[in-house]
């Protein structure tokens, strides 16, 4: 299944269960959200390469390094009228931490010196759909809260002359303050970690190399509005 298309169900899943929430309003507080923030990645580790080893012996990379990136979304949830503190929330955001022109370590594991190779920059996008359990303090005005659970990746990483995508569960958290300006309409400041292991299929590191593994974690600051109904 290509990008559009995975984004096109995750936002479908989002939608019946904004449905499925809203037909049951007096079972407790239902809210959806818009937020828009700044990602900052960690440098992509453990990177392993995908390797004809009649080609090149078993090999390992050196970190990569991403770029900071805007990133955008939403979120609908739902509080329990007899656990107030206790909610449920899904939300969906992307982001775009491109892949930086840089020059890599290429490590053979026989032992052999570690080879510097230039690697070309490449756009890469990342969405995630998240299922979190949040925590509140329910005060009148201001609500800290902090949430976490499974998240679906969608990663495309394309360059100029190949695109390939990867899609891996992982782990969304978040820990962030609501203020309600008025019952109904609320501001938030949010931070959120993810983390997942992604598997790529591209032959940006030449003969021999059919793709890579690694680990993508980021932190993300947000801010957002929401509507409570």
């Amino acid at each position: 299944m290509d990008q559009p298309m995975l984004c096109k169900s995750s936002l479908s899943i989002a939608a019946a269960l904004l449905l499925v929430a809203v037909s049951f309003p007096a079972w407790g507080e239902v809210y959806m959200a818009g937020q828009v923030g700044f990602t900052s990645p960690r440098n992509a580790s453990q990177v392993d390469l995908a390797i004809d080893q009649t080609v090149l012996p078993p090999s390992s990379l050196s970190d990569l390094d991403l770029k900071n990136s805007i990133m955008y979304g939403g979120k609908l949830g739902y509080y329990f009228d007899s656990v107030k503190l206790l909610g449920i929330e899904t939300e969906a955001f992307t982001t775009t931490p491109h892949l930086k022109q840089q020059n890599v370590m290429l490590a053979a594991l026989d032992g052999s010196l570690p080879i510097s190779q230039e690697l070309s920059g490449a756009n890469f996008r990342v969405t995630t759909l998240a299922f979190n359990l949040v925590v509140r303090y329910p005060g009148e005005r201001f609500q800290p809260y902090a949430g976490a659970g499974p998240a679906i990746f969608f990663a495309q990483l394309k360059d100029s002359t190949d695109s390939t995508s990867s899609t891996k569960p992982g782990l969304n958290t978040q820990v962030g303050l609501r203020y309600l300006i008025t019952p109904k309409f609320a501001v938030f400041g949010e931070w959120k970690y993810n983390h997942v292991r992604f598997s790529l299929d591209t032959a940006a590191f030449g003969a021999g190399v059919s793709g890579f593994s690694l680990h993508y974690s980021a932190h993300h600051f947000v801010f957002g509005i929401g509507y409570h109904f």
